[in-house]
């Protein structure tokens, strides 16, 4: 098994390209040790001393590692561990129940909100899936969307300037009623 791996443009996060499925459809996301319970490969990569984040898309893995830790002292340890799990046979989530990631939203605004999901889905997602994250709805409210960045994306020097300078004119572009776009913690 030959795994591949790619900066990402945050420092703190590498992208790890197993070359086989890692989620067959939606993304997973696990910000602390605490909540990869339900995710034996997250569990073993918390493991690592060092790790502070792990997500999963279709075919990576992203890792954050903490201010202070060296790629070059985790990387292996990293490796092995993704290595180990593939070839345990083990699955990469128990009692998988993934769904598209973004927040329920119903009410007068429900039409708005699933023309934004839709923009994010077809346009967004797969730009920020290429660079180990992802970007889900998190709310809209007079006239401001609120998103969760995840993976790569959260924590990025350059995830401010892609919300506002990407994200935002692009959904002011094509839905009239968005006025900003600003970013939510888990």
């Amino acid at each position: 098994m030959f795994i591949q791996t790619e900066s990402t443009p945050n420092p703190a996060t590498l992208k790890f390209l197993p070359g086989q499925t890692v989620l067959d459809a939606g993304t997973a996301d696990f910000p602390s040790a605490d909540a990869a319970g339900k995710s034996p490969l997250a569990t073993r990569l918390f493991a690592v001393e060092g790790v502070t984040g792990v997500f999963f898309g279709t075919d990576f893995v992203t890792i954050t590692k903490a201010d202070g830790v060296d790629w070059d002292v985790i990387k292996p340890a990293l490796l092995g561990a993704i290595m180990e799990h593939f070839q345990s046979g083990q699955p990469v989530m128990e009692g998988e129940n993934l769904s598209s990631g973004h927040a329920e939203h119903s009410g007068e605004d429900a039409e708005i909100v699933s023309q934004i999901k839709e923009l994010l889905d077809t346009r967004v997602r797969p730009a920020v899936a290429q660079d180990g994250g992802d970007i889900v709805f998190h709310g809209f409210e007079r006239g401001v969307v609120y998103l969760h960045m995840q993976g790569a994306c959260a924590g990025c020097p350059s995830s401010t300037l892609t919300l506002k300078m990407g994200i935002e004119n692009l959904l002011r572009h094509y839905i009239p009623e968005v006025v900003e776009v600003r970013p939510v913690a888990a």
